[in-house]
């Protein structure tokens, strides 16, 4: 019996060529763009998994109120992590990584002891040796309990190691980090290469060498090991005692104000599990690494739900809107004997069948489309060929999703009565066109919310690229590993500026992008018995020529200069951020103080130096010596004749060595590369959605026109005009478009308006929006069902009523 299905099963497929090439082909888009997703969720989700005791790796996340904020960080000051492991017997171990070093420093000169060619390089990590413990880091060469034990060691990557030194043993080799000579790194272990889905990737850790042991400052992030049997809840609790114990009493040594010692008193310490890290993170934390988002996992996952639904519902309307084709077929078999299990098995093979055909061309089209996607979302993922259970899952998804959307035409089809069908009464049609109808809706308003969503992305990252962003981005070359300058660097930067090329020159590696050097402290007003708490400001070393070179406004007071000896000493610009939570109106010339006294000579205004998914906050420059990084901003000339000028003046500072920079605009774009990317994917995917729908309506309409050929031949021949004939055919399916608007447009609102609350500067959600994505939806219905509306209206009548 079951060959018989098959074969019935074939000869129906081989029919309908039409039909079945929309099924199939509605079938394997959907597929392709369902496996291409979970592929990406797969991949999302399998972030720092790696770990053999990820359940008990935590980070530790600092939370509290600050000036009526919520406030969160992962910046801890240098013995707190000792403290943990002194005070909490549930502590096994606990791992500090310098956060200032971790990102910020931009590229670095590295070369062998004895060679003249540097590589730059970025990936530092400056950590305490109980890191390698903590994070598993898996050493291969080298004495793990060791490899970070004293200063001037240097563990590093396999993959690292490998170019460095492809022929021979690193082990005791020494390395130069920018060209320092006096201070070498002694090769003392090769790591495994991280795993690529790791929320913490680095290729080079050297030890921690910071012996400045107080409670003020945070620049440490803090892993910790626990034993296995610990209370998570009772150990967060029980963390206060270092709030306690240590940080009060050091900030009430240091003079801080009552009140401010007020507020670390309802400061809490939380526990982030380490595979939470990538998803999970808020941006509040502000640890400047690269993060996912649950949120955009579970949209994806529902787009890919959705997508399959839309390709199952074709299916479903196809099998439906055929049923008088099969009515025949039904009714003579029933006639003659056959029972109706026979004939929803026969259904339920040929829906398998199609299911099958449909996966095996989908899975195809997924790994044909696999670099492309991946090069849209940055990724490296691979069809798990090589996997066991991949062939199994598929063939039993094909079975299931086959079985799942045959369902309702099985048991509809083999529903017909036979008498009523050899009579030609298929009164039951009527209700599976109204089925067919809700369908339709369903499937146009989901596409409908996806055309809201595209847009809504386009337009809001449209405007963060081209806000207002208090400081000229354009024309800025940025030149990394300018460490390796060492004390030739501001010579340099003097013949940089002769050239014509180069209008201005700025030496500093804090600069207004995410990626770049951060630090943070606490500003109070320097006056007799202040008792105020505070303000939370960035605080960033940059020399003379950083605000002209960048193009800021000081809108009060003046920009640094070498005119004034105290410039170099004591003086302090602020953005008016910091001048409004200071309460300043005119802040020139008055004094704050972070520990070190600084008197206010100036006001810039506002620049944003985060992405705009977070509000400007205060910020303060001071004249300092940081030499990571030189920014240069062009003239009228060519880029490539500028480039070219550049390239020769480094060549003959540092003979030999890599040239290496970027642009400005281009490091901006990329702290919103995650929107981006996502913007991307989730295109790309509604566009795969849209398509699946339009198929459907493609293969409705051909199936309206071929059941109503009769009903439109004879109007022709009555005189129809073509208008009438093309109204005849689209107005019922625009109508269901019209109604599927009204469905998703409140719909599509309430969502975007949701995922525009993560942008502190986001556009306004005007009407146009959606009349936009209604038009646009209308037209590709429109466009969609035309062809066949016209065919239908340069019908040749006589023809068709001669055959029929």
């Amino acid at each position: 019996m079951f060959k018989n299905h098959i074969k019935i099963a074939w000869r129906s497929l081989k029919n309908e060529k039409l039909f079945t090439a929309i099924k199939v082909g509605g079938f394997a888009v959907g597929i392709a763009a369902c496996l291409l997703i979970t592929l990406f969720i797969k991949d999302e989700l399998g972030y720092d998994q790696h770990y053999k005791n990820k359940d008990v790796i935590y980070r530790v996340v600092l939370e509290g109120k600050f000036n009526g904020e919520v406030m969160k960080s992962v910046h801890f000051q240098l013995p707190f992590a000792d403290a943990l492991v002194s005070d909490f017997p549930e502590i096994k171990k606990a791992a500090k990584v310098n956060a200032s070093e971790l990102f910020g420093a931009g590229k670095r000169g590295l070369k062998i002891a004895g060679e003249s060619q540097n590589k730059l390089e970025d990936g530092f990590i400056f950590a305490n040796q109980d890191l390698i413990d903590v994070l598993e880091i898996d050493i291969v060469q080298g004495n793990s309990g060791t490899a970070l034990s004293a200063p001037g060691k240097l563990v590093i990557s396999k993959s690292k190691a490998d170019i460095f030194f492809p022929n021979g043993d690193p082990i005791g080799k020494n390395i130069i980090l920018d060209n320092n000579t006096s201070k070498p790194y002694t090769i003392s272990a090769v790591m495994a290469n991280r795993p690529p889905n790791t929320h913490l990737k680095f290729d080079f850790l050297l030890p921690i060498e910071d012996t400045n042991m107080n409670w003020t400052n945070q620049n440490y992030f803090t892993y910790i090991l626990v034993d296995k049997k610990t209370n998570i809840k009772e150990l967060e609790k029980k963390m206060f005692s270092i709030m306690e114990n240590y940080v009060i009493p050091a900030q009430k040594e240091r003079g801080r104000a009552p009140d401010f010692l007020e507020v670390l008193k309802t400061i809490k310490y939380k526990l982030q599990p380490v595979e939470d890290i990538y998803l999970k993170s808020d941006l509040k934390m502000g640890d400047g690494l690269q993060h996912g988002d649950i949120r955009f996992v579970w949209l994806f996952g529902a787009i890919s739900g959705f997508i399959l639904i839309l390709a199952c519902i074709n299916f479903i309307n196809l099998s439906t809107a055929k049923s008088a084709n099969r009515a025949k077929e039904v009714g003579l078999r029933k006639t003659i004997g056959a029972y109706k299990s026979n004939l929803v098995s026969q259904f339920l093979t040929e829906s398998v069948l199609f299911s099958v055909i449909s996966f095996a061309l989908g899975v195809l089209l997924a790994w044909v489309l696999l670099p492309s996607f991946n090069a849209i979302a940055l990724k490296n993922v691979s069809m798990p060929w090589q996997s066991i259970w991949f062939i199994p899952i598929i063939v039993l998804f094909a079975v299931i999703v086959g079985l799942l959307a045959g369902l309702y035409p099985a048991f509809y089809l083999s529903g017909f009565r036979p008498i009523a069908v050899l009579k030609g009464n298929l009164s039951i049609g009527s209700k599976s066109g109204r089925l067919r109808s809700g369908l339709v809706i369903f499937q146009f308003a989901t596409s409908v919310v996806l055309i809201i969503g595209t847009l809504i992305i386009y337009k809001q990252m449209n405007f963060i690229l081209t806000k207002e962003l208090g400081y000229n981005k354009e024309q800025i070359v940025v030149l990394e590993g300018a460490s390796i300058l060492g004390n030739k660097t501001e010579s340099f930067k003097n013949q940089l500026v002769q050239l014509p090329s180069v209008k201005k020159a700025t030496v500093s590696s804090y600069l207004p992008i995410e990626g770049t050097k951060r630090n943070g402290n606490t500003f109070r007003k320097s006056t007799a018995g202040n008792e105020e708490k505070g303000i939370a400001a960035q605080i960033w070393r940059v020399d003379y020529d950083y605000i002209s070179t960048l193009g800021m406004e000081v809108n009060n007071g003046r920009d640094f200069s070498e005119d004034y000896a105290s410039d170099a000493i004591n003086s302090i610009i602020i953005n008016e951020k910091m001048a409004t939570e200071l309460g300043y109106k005119n802040p020139i010339g008055k004094q704050i103080s972070n520990g070190e006294n600084w008197t206010i000579v100036g006001v810039v205004s506002d620049f944003h130096f985060k992405s705009l998914k977070e509000d400007i906050t205060p910020l303060a420059l001071v004249i300092g010596k940081d030499t990571g990084i030189i920014s240069l901003k062009l003239s009228g000339t060519t880029v490539n004749e500028a480039l070219t000028e550049i390239g020769a003046v480094w060549d003959k500072n540092v003979p030999n060595q890599a040239f290496n920079y970027t642009f400005l605009d281009q490091k901006f774009a990329q702290m919103h590369q995650d929107v981006k990317r996502m913007g991307k994917i989730f295109n790309s995917f509604a566009l795969f959605a849209i398509m699946v729908a339009c198929l459907g309506l493609f293969a409705l309409s051909a199936f309206m026109v071929e059941q109503r050929q009769k009903e439109i031949s004879i109007r022709l021949v009555l005189g129809a005009p073509f208008k009438s004939i093309y109204k005849l055919i689209t107005l019922d399916f625009l109508k269901l478009i019209f109604i599927a608007m009204l469905i998703a447009t409140p719909i599509g609102w309430y969502l975007m308006s949701n995922w525009l609350q993560d942008f502190a500067y986001k556009i306004n959600l005007s009407w146009g929006i959606f009349v936009g994505a209604g038009c646009i939806a209308l037209s590709v219905a429109v466009v969609t069902i035309s062809y066949q509306a016209i065919g239908a209206a340069l019908l040749k009548p006589l023809k068709s009523l001669r055959a029929d």
